[in-house]
């Protein structure tokens, strides 16, 4: 919708706003289908939607300047959604496919532009189709009330913490988790139960709403497929192969494997070699 204009604002901090600020620059295709609004890339993200209708399967892929694509579900109820643009400075391409039949897909929409991000940091201090929420978020209140006053570490140690012993991981739903699933953070707080994704995405809109820029990586640890969280300090920058400190070691923060080991001395152990993770997305 061309002319759109759309905010987004919300207080993780007293004396901290992080406001997004979609000004409508907006791409419709001839068909009156789909519409992408990049005009926020400077924070980071891009906004796409599907306004026709429909129950057909609605994609988005958002490919940067490495090349890498990452690929989504769209909504076809004209929502718009919010998509990191996760690749750094450079030029990005969003196409936005319908299928058509079967596994075929067609364009539907694709627009190409050029990316200057206002920080490093600007796509993990937003929310996201993965990693939603918003200034009224249970998780967010809860986060607030963890961190308040405490510098970076102890607000990573903070979330850490309750994450792991307040969130046990669900075997049912992870055996029955269809492809395109969403996680839903204040779901996952409410009811203390969900998968690798669950975790991480909760963990990271906590941290995020408290100002820590947080990176919800998807890749595989061993031979599964797994998600978890790299995490910025000033001290330390990204902490990447291992985040949480014990007092003497640093241990990746995988909030999944601790809690869903009770933090045994084994899965420590495995949890502190980044050897054993290789990440492929970040989000």
């Amino acid at each position: 919708m061309v002319g759109m204009r759309r905010l987004i604002r919300f207080l993780p901090l007293a004396a901290l706003v992080f406001s997004i600020v979609f000004a409508g620059t907006a791409l419709a295709d001839a068909s009156g289908s789909s519409e992408v609004d990049y005009s926020a890339s400077s924070d980071g993200i891009c906004m796409a939607r599907w306004f026709a209708g429909g129950d057909q399967r609605i994609k988005v892929v958002v490919k940067g300047p490495s090349g890498t694509s990452y690929q989504y579900n769209l909504n076809t109820g004209g929502a718009f959604e919010i998509f990191p643009l996760s690749d750094g400075n450079g030029m990005y391409n969003v196409t936005v496919y319908r299928n058509v039949s079967g596994t075929q897909y067609a364009t539907d929409l694709s627009c190409n532009f050029s990316v200057n991000l206002s920080s490093p940091f600007a796509p993990f201090l937003r929310p996201n189709q993965y990693v939603n929420y918003h200034g009224g978020s249970a998780a967010v209140q809860t986060a607030a009330a963890l961190c308040g006053g405490r510098d970076e570490m102890g607000m990573v140690e903070q979330v850490y913490n309750f994450v792991v012993h307040n969130v046990s991981y669900d075997q049912a739903k992870a055996a029955s988790v269809q492809s395109g699933y969403l996680p839903n953070v204040d779901e996952t707080l409410a009811t203390g139960r969900g998968i690798c994704f669950d975790y991480a995405s909760l963990m990271s809109a906590m941290l995020r709403s408290q100002g820590v820029p947080v990176k919800l990586i998807v890749g595989y640890s061993g031979n599964a497929y797994h998600a978890w969280v790299n995490v910025w300090t000033n001290a330390q920058g990204w902490v990447n192969g291992a985040i949480f400190f014990n007092g003497s070691d640093w241990k990746l923060m995988d909030p999944t494997y601790a809690s869903s080991a009770n933090e045994s001395a084994a899965v420590m152990q495995y949890i502190g070699n980044g050897g054993n993770y290789a990440p492929k997305y970040q989000y």
